[in-house]
């Protein structure tokens, strides 16, 4: 079967393959310097992995009380000098990126604290972890208080407005990398460099916490190499290469980590309890291979943005803009054209690919949402997923793809659904 006949079997028509084709060729250089990084970062796993000397015996499954879990803490420390911080965190009992986030601001604020976001309102689902939007257990509740610095029209800091923010209680600065259900630009590793050093250069003692979610491995170095204290992510994302089926990671200062340990366990257990139940060797593995995932899932964003800034439509990144995470953003403008959207990543799945997304009020959001993944691993977003939320300015934000070739097909699927509800004219 011709490569025609086989897209044409899965439900692409001849004019969407070939409009597809056409802007892949235009991106053959830019595609090669995604995997020239790849194989950089795939290296530094490596050295890692060598330098603390994995073998088989870190796979082994531990039960109960997890006590001297080899594996767990080798995994560890190849979190740590991969992305250069003291100690790491890295467990299955961190149920996603929001729990991660909710155990390092936790273990490190305080009563009578203040917690202050530099970019913006961070993500919606950390909405009731702050306290925004009330809710038991938030920061709120504990007496840490809140305090937030928009970006510049331009995407720009406001550092003047940063400056006036910071005071004798501003204990915490969290830095979200990634834009979120928002249209406002990925921050850079070096941007956030220069954020933090403006911070600590009015008040040393500050934390600087990046949220690293979607951002790993996307360029050479990461935020503790300019200067974080922690960065925190999720497995299901992008260091899990798609193999880890729970887990989330906190990379910093000894002291930071082990507050956040404290409260993921107890106090005076840290990181000293918590049984790896047999997840070691799909995290070791994962992480082996989440530079090339990663990878596709880069050219499949750039793939997407080209293709529908081509047909008009507004996206972020644009089709040039260099990359620091692996989301695109695209504003379709009406409900039609996000739901449409996200049928068409549903329907290239290899797992439930005959569902039919619909919108719905999921928890810790303030509108309906429609989420697309037919994945393999339940809410992974390394893989080829789609979602964004029922409400102006009807952006559906796309991102993952375990291989670049599922990513491509997803984004041929997507334009097919937009296509046949004639929303799009090609």
């Amino acid at each position: 079967m011709k490569m025609k006949e086989m897209y044409g079997s899965l439900g692409i028509s001849d004019a969407v393959l070939e409009f597809g084709l056409d802007i892949e060729k235009q991106l053959k250089e830019r595609f090669a310097a995604i995997d020239e990084t790849a194989e950089y970062n795939q290296m530094k796993v490596i050295r890692a992995m060598q330098e603390c000397r994995v073998s088989d015996i870190h796979f082994a499954a531990t039960t109960g009380y997890g006590y001297n879990d080899l594996g767990r803490d080798v995994l560890e420390e190849v979190y740590a000098k991969t992305f250069h911080g003291e100690d790491a965190l890295v467990r299955p009992q961190v149920m996603s990126g929001t729990h991660a986030l909710h155990i390092a601001l936790s273990g490190n604020l305080r009563p009578g604290d203040e917690l202050l976001s530099p970019v913006g309102k961070p993500y919606d689902t950390l909405d009731e972890v702050i306290g925004i939007r009330d809710a038991a257990g938030s920061l709120k509740e504990y007496g840490v208080t809140y305090r937030q610095v928009d970006l510049l029209p331009d995407g720009s800091f406001d550092y003047e407005g940063i400056r006036a923010a910071i005071n004798e209680r501003t204990k915490l600065v969290a830095i979200q990398r990634s834009k979120g259900y928002a249209t406002r630009p990925t921050l850079s590793v070096s941007q956030i460099g220069e954020l933090i050093a403006f911070i600590k250069g009015i008040k040393p003692e500050i934390i600087c916490m990046v949220d690293n979610c979607y951002g790993e491995f996307v360029e050479r170095i990461e935020p503790m190499e300019v200067g974080a204290d922690m960065m925190v992510g999720s497995l299901i994302k992008n260091p899990g290469g798609g193999l880890a089926p729970i887990g989330g990671y906190i990379v910093g200062t000894k002291a930071c980590v082990e507050r956040a340990a404290y409260r993921l366990s107890a106090p005076g257990l840290g990181k000293e309890v918590g049984a790896s139940l047999g997840l070691n060797q799909s995290f070791f593995q994962g992480f082996f291979l989440a530079p090339t995932v990663v990878a596709g899932a880069l050219k499949g964003a750039i793939f997407a943005a080209n293709i529908y800034e081509k047909l008009g439509f507004s996206v972020v990144p644009d089709s040039t803009e260099s990359r620091h995470d692996i989301i695109q953003a695209v504003t379709f403008g009406t409900p039609e054209g996000v739901i449409a959207f996200c049928k068409g990543i549903q329907a290239a799945a290899p797992v439930d690919s005959f569902v039919t997304p619909e919108p719905w009020d999921m928890p810790g959001y303030d509108a309906p949402v429609i989420m697309a993944a037919g994945a393999f691993v339940q809410g992974s977003s390394i893989e080829l997923s789609a979602d964004g939320p029922i409400k102006p300015p009807y952006a559906v934000y796309f991102q993952g793809g375990l291989t670049w070739y599922h990513a491509k097909l997803g984004i041929l699927m997507s334009l097919q659904k937009l296509t046949d509800a004639g929303i799009v004219r090609l």
